[in-house]
């Protein structure tokens, strides 16, 4: 099995290193990863300059761009063949909810499923954890299964893992995704220049947190496993809209 791995916090953070380590019993493992935190970068392609692409004395990957660029350029850049997967994370915090929008975790993951290969976003539901070996054992699982039982179509999964012990874990639920409430207010404040600049607000709490969705199965305990998808047409409006346009 060849799994591509990438993440959106750098190839330095702890959460990638983990979680090559998990999947390495799998077969060869790759990171390519950003040469820095491109938390929120989402879906985002360099353009308007060249990458990148040098290797660390661990044998990592990095590229000066974001993560969708880290896997569009090893897969159609660096191998010679698809990969049998890709695998984005460990990320330090949740993706749950709106955030998958933001999240350069899911891009990169999404990156490998508009590639054709079935692909994997995971997150440790924490901001406070520094122990990403559970997660990163629930990537692994979770690659396994693939292996022994691969999905008839293309696939993207969305992981967030609980922050507790391996066996604190009540198991895992195949989820939909929440909603949170809007974002807290840019904050505002003052350089040392006297300058005002503006830092984008925390996202907001929960709002759609029912049975059924990752926020739900978080708190609970469970792995929350969701199933994403890039259609983005809104097909019960195309008649209304038809009508709108004579």
């Amino acid at each position: 099995m060849r799994i591509l791995v990438s993440n959106d916090d750098g190839y330095f953070a702890p959460g990638i290193a983990a979680l090559a380590e998990a999947l390495g019993s799998l077969g060869e493992v790759t990171v390519v990863a950003p040469e820095r935190d491109r938390s929120g970068a989402s879906n985002s392609l360099t353009l308007d300059r060249p990458l990148s692409l040098r290797r660390t004395a661990n044998g990592f990957y990095y590229v000066n761009g974001t993560p969708t660029d880290c896997v569009h350029l090893a897969v159609t850049g660096m191998f010679d063949a698809l990969p049998d997967m890709v695998v984005s994370g460990v990320n330090h915090g949740a993706n749950m909810g709106d955030d998958t929008i933001y999240s350069g975790t899911v891009a990169a993951a999404t990156e490998g499923f508009l590639l054709g290969v079935p692909s994997m976003a995971v997150s440790l539901a924490s901001k406070q954890a520094s122990d990403f070996s559970v997660a990163a054992q629930v990537a692994r699982d979770l690659a396994e299964r693939f292996l022994a039982r691969p999905l008839r179509q293309p696939v993207l999964i969305n992981v967030n893992v609980p922050d507790c012990p391996r066996e604190a874990l009540r198991g895992m639920k195949a989820t939909r995704l929440g909603k949170r409430h809007k974002a807290e207010p840019v904050v505002k404040s003052l350089t040392p220049r006297n300058e005002t600049v503006y830092w984008v607000g925390a996202a907001g709490e929960a709002q759609d947190a029912g049975e059924g969705t990752d926020f739900h199965a978080v708190a609970a305990g469970y792995v929350s496993v969701t199933p994403l998808q890039m259609d983005l047409t809104h097909n019960g409006l195309i008649p209304s809209i038809a009508e709108w346009l004579l």
